[in-house]
């Protein structure tokens, strides 16, 4: 049987996951990332993953009580007990020191003025990158997570990666960044249903998950106050400043630009008798600017660090493109730049474009790539 290693975060996706994947015949590996305290010393069972680069919290040994993000004391119990309710071996795997470098650059991105992207970073980094050292360690061919995505066999060498059947729920804006080469090794068992159906299956193969809500903030950031959390990792860093319309009007102060996004509508500190949004942040004057909605428009894009899933040919390409997670598929025009680098032009203004923030391409459901906007 082919052996994957599978990232489990105690949901209800990635414990149905473990469910098909086993129902397909795989020797199923379950693995927890935490990201917090170093893990307590490897029990002598834990000898057959030990040789692993990465460090490993025993199966066997309870998880620290408090909080550590969205990995809590609760969550790993959650993911424990699906795995021995579905008769597979779990690990948790202690990852801080990667989860350090994750939170340094949400820390950086802010204090930039620009919108980090902490999920995409993490599916490259880790769930997509560490975890294929682990499965090497571990001889596994596959690492699987519960990504509403999907892979199909396509005329290249390499996997096409899909949107999943499940639009509402679709995930492959998050992993625009994977390596290529790993598309042959990944599997996205749930990415071909809708979500209700995989709930009905939690239930019907007696999964207490099946009603457990989806986590909606960033994993480490468990107050969902992302102002909050980069102050108490930047230091001294004084990012206050003038809030300043379009015309250059001083309208007031901001605590810090950290505070703010392109686009944000609601607490901006000051009334006005119409709605106002934040259009621009200037990293240098440390001032937010405010305005209307059509100051928001943009008809064009640049962006850096491109990654491409599929082979493209020089010259422009036409695509639909993705500004934001939630944000819809816009018609577009790609082209690629040298120094991985990418221009795309709409064609219809586009609204809320904002630095940090990924731009991802499609061909109808199929991820061409992306980069991150500049």
């Amino acid at each position: 049987m082919p052996r994957v290693v599978l990232a489990m975060s105690g949901g209800v996706d990635s414990s149905v996951s473990a469910h098909l994947l086993k129902q397909a015949g795989h020797d199923v590996v379950g693995v927890f990332m935490r990201h917090g305290e170093q893990s307590p010393a490897l029990c002598a069972s834990d000898t057959a993953a030990a040789d692993s680069s990465l460090p490993i919290v025993s199966p066997h040994k309870p998880p620290s009580p408090h909080k550590q993000g969205c990995c809590t004391a609760a969550d790993v119990e959650d993911a424990r007990r699906v795995a021995d309710r579905l008769d597979i071996p779990f690990y948790a795997l202690n990852l801080e020191e990667d989860f350090s470098r994750i939170m340094d650059y949400f820390v950086d991105e802010y204090t930039a003025a620009r919108t980090p992207n902490p999920c995409v970073v993490c599916n490259i980094w880790l769930k997509f990158g560490k975890l294929f050292d682990y499965a090497d360690s571990v001889s596994a061919e596959y690492v699987a997570t519960g990504h509403y995505a999907r892979l199909a066999a396509s005329e290249g060498e390499r996997p096409a990666l899909l949107r999943g059947l499940d639009q509402r729920k679709d995930q492959s804006y998050v992993l625009f960044g994977v390596e290529p080469r790993y598309l042959s090794r990944m599997l996205l068992p749930v990415g071909g249903y809708e979500k209700p159906e995989i709930r009905r299956l939690a239930e019907q193969i007696g999964l207490r998950v099946a009603d457990k809500r989806d986590s909606q903030e960033i994993c480490f950031v468990t107050t969902g106050k992302y102002n909050q959390f980069v102050r108490s990792r930047r230091g001294d860093v004084d990012t206050a400043g003038e809030l300043v319309t379009t015309d250059g009007t001083v309208v007031g102060r901001h605590d810090g630009i950290e505070s703010f996004t392109i686009g944000q509508r609601k607490g901006l500190g000051v009334a006005f008798g119409e709605p106002r949004f934040v259009v621009r942040i200037e990293a240098d004057t440390r001032r937010v600017v405010i305005g209307e909605k059509e100051d928001l428009a943009r008809t064009e894009l640049t962006a850096s660090g491109t990654n491409w899933l599929v082979e493209l040919a020089d010259g422009p390409r036409r695509c639909s493109a993705q500004i934001r997670y939630n944000s819809r598929a816009v018609p577009a025009t790609l082209e690629r730049l040298p120094e991985k680098r990418l221009h795309v032009r709409f064609d219809e203004p586009c609204y809320g474009v904002a630095p940090g923030q990924a731009v991802v391409c499609y061909d109808g459901p199929q991820v061409l790539g992306g980069g991150w906007i500049e």
